[in-house]
């Protein structure tokens, strides 16, 4: 199966005992956006997680923006909102942050096999015709099991051993003028990690913030089929995920630099490079 469910078969399923579905719908500049939209109107059944406060831990000197919280802490805040080892997870938000996708990469990174991303979000579903609800429905305990897949996970320490590797690439998934280091509107410093290549991860998405067709995600990545080891990063480890689950639907088997940008620049002794590569 896809990484992707349409809002047909999300609607068909809606009311399925082994279903969970999570609003992840954030803004970088506005902490309590998410809620607020979840508040005014979200899809039947419906569960919130905030990327910035649940999805993410407490920033320290380093790690990044949003580093991974306390394993124990996410295990209990997921089986609060009904999520098991044998439920399917359906993550949606609305295409301006890869909140969903945040979501389906940790669920990967802790061994759940069945969490899906519902392509176009909330503005694909509204778009078809379906309902938005205020109603939000009392939670049944999950019971979740971590068992860690290390294969989708990596950090600056590895990421440093490997730049002079030819086989290894990094891939920055933010957009062109922050890579090329022309504005940095959330970091301290400006500019990309050396030798790393531009894939801005809104280009993995059509004019409808749907995801493209894997014709299309072959031909955009096409250049790095040559790399053994690819390894996305994008400003603290969100939007990275957008470019990870598209790769993955083409079956390429990439790392995620959790802290990106924000914890390479929190060593002073990091080398920094500005313009195109």
């Amino acid at each position: 199966m896809s990484n992707f469910v349409k809002p047909k078969w999300l609607n068909e399923h809606i009311d399925d005992d082994n279903l969970i579905v999570i609003d992840c719908r954030a803004d970088l500049y506005d902490k309590d956006y998410g809620k607020r939209c979840y508040e005014n109107g979200h899809i039947k059944n419906a569960f919130f997680l905030d990327v910035k406060k649940d999805l993410s831990g407490e920033v320290k000197e380093h790690g990044g923006r949003s580093p991974l919280p306390d394993l124990n802490v996410l295990k209990l805040k997921f089986e609060a909102v009904g999520i098991s080892n044998d439920k399917t997870v359906i993550a949606y938000d609305e295409g301006a942050l890869a909140g969903a996708e945040r979501l389906w990469w940790m669920l990967k990174y802790l061994g759940h096999n069945k969490v899906y991303v519902l392509n176009g979000g909330i503005n694909a579903w509204t778009k078809e015709g379906y309902e938005l609800t205020k109603e939000i429905k009392a939670a049944k305990q999950g019971e979740f099991n971590i068992n860690l897949n290390n294969n989708v996970i990596t950090d600056v320490f590895e990421v440093k051993n490997n730049m002079s590797n030819n086989s290894f690439v990094i891939v920055d998934s933010r957009a062109p003028e922050r890579y090329r280091g022309e504005i940095e509107p959330i970091d301290k410093k400006a500019g990309h990690i050396p030798g790393a290549r531009n894939y801005h991860w809104k280009d993995v998405l059509n004019e409808s913030l749907e995801f493209k067709s894997e014709t299309e995600l072959e031909e955009h990545f096409k250049g790095l089929k040559k790399y053994n080891e690819i390894v996305l990063q994008c400003g603290s480890g969100i939007d990275g995920c957008g470019n990870f689950i598209a790769m993955d639907e083409i079956g390429f088997k990439p790392k995620l630099y959790v802290g990106s940008w924000s914890d390479w620049i929190s060593y002073d002794e990091n080398p920094i490079a500005k313009g195109e590569e």
